[in-house]
């Protein structure tokens, strides 16, 4: 079987989203091609057999995302990711580099690859909680809860350090019987996560449409009440008052940072923000940014070169 090969140039901050987009219009495949992965693995003296040395003189910002469409799919799917980038990159303004968007196409010749890609996916198990691909049968133990992700979603599926970071800590800061909202949701994963442990009631909130349709995909997947979540498109929160006993936002330390008052005003008073997608240099800048709020640094978390940040606002 051939399939058409979509290749988009894009940054790391917008890989994901990219990703989520080519998802929207795939079942066969996405994958990011991003030299910054190989060379944060050279600075944790990872062990290669073979390397090209000319890789650590490398400062290309550019990432490559490709998807692979059925041929009889692809003039729909070309329209439609066009318009997709195009909205991207009008929601992103400001907030994150997005690269050139330049989108390549060609036909290449299908495999059993697919099969094994799907088999790549596995559950997770982060504490009590099962991070699970809709395809596999999984049953929780005792005591546990399942959160299941359709396998057309790119980005939250738990496997990254700083989704299972979040995961952890909220179950270290209880998130039963209070109202949460969830920051730059994506595939809805961590809200899902909070509503399966107990939260009254979340607010998905995202820039990106393409992942606010996933976050709704998946809710309904996971069978959760409609009366318990709410899913908005928007720059943060736009001009809702909604406030959270907690806020999760799994994002990246520029935009945390851009965020960080807003992020706070959302915030109950002596409420929690568990936050991540901080890599460790930027760390001290976003612990400042919402330390200068009257933030309260009450616990960090570290994979890799990931951070990921507890932090209560206080009382008054």
């Amino acid at each position: 079987m051939k399939f058409t090969e979509f290749t988009i140039t894009t940054t790391r901050e917008a890989s994901e989203l990219v990703s989520d987009i080519l998802w929207n219009y795939t079942n066969y495949g996405v994958a990011i091609s991003d030299v910054n992965d190989i060379l944060d693995l050279i600075r944790m003296e990872a062990y290669w057999d073979y390397i090209d040395e000319s890789l650590t003189e490398r400062k290309n910002e550019d990432v490559l995302v490709k998807a692979y469409v059925a041929l009889d799919e692809t003039e729909q799917a070309s329209i439609g990711i066009r318009r997709d980038l195009e909205k991207l990159k009008e929601n992103a303004a400001g907030i994150m580099p997005v690269g050139t968007l330049e989108t390549v196409k060609r036909v290449v010749e299908g495999d059993d690859w697919i099969e094994i890609w799907r088999k790549h996916y596995r559950p997770l198990q982060f504490g009590k909680v099962w991070i699970c691909p809709e395809w596999i049968a999984h049953e929780p133990g005792e005591g546990e809860v399942q959160v299941k992700l359709d396998n057309n979603m790119a980005f939250g599926t738990g496997e990254h350090e700083t989704t299972s970071m979040c995961v952890e800590l909220m179950q270290k800061y209880p998130v039963a019987g209070k109202n949460a909202i969830d920051v730059g949701c994506g595939s809805g994963i961590l809200g899902i996560t909070a509503l399966k442990l107990g939260a009254a009631h979340v607010l998905f909130t995202d820039i990106d449409y393409v992942a606010v349709k996933s976050a709704e995909h998946n809710c309904r997947l996971n069978g959760v009440e409609q009366s318990r979540y709410e899913i908005m498109q928007a720059n943060l929160l736009g001009d809702s008052a909604e406030e959270g006993d907690v806020v999760f936002a799994n994002i990246t330390a520029d935009v945390l940072k851009i965020l960080s008052e807003s992020i706070t005003a959302h915030l109950k008073k002596g409420g929690t923000l568990i936050m991540s997608g901080i890599i460790k240099s930027k760390e001290r800048e976003v612990i400042q940014s919402y330390s200068a709020l009257g933030m309260t640094l009450e616990e960090r978390k570290e994979k890799g070169e990931w951070i990921a940040l507890v932090m209560k606002r206080g009382d008054k």
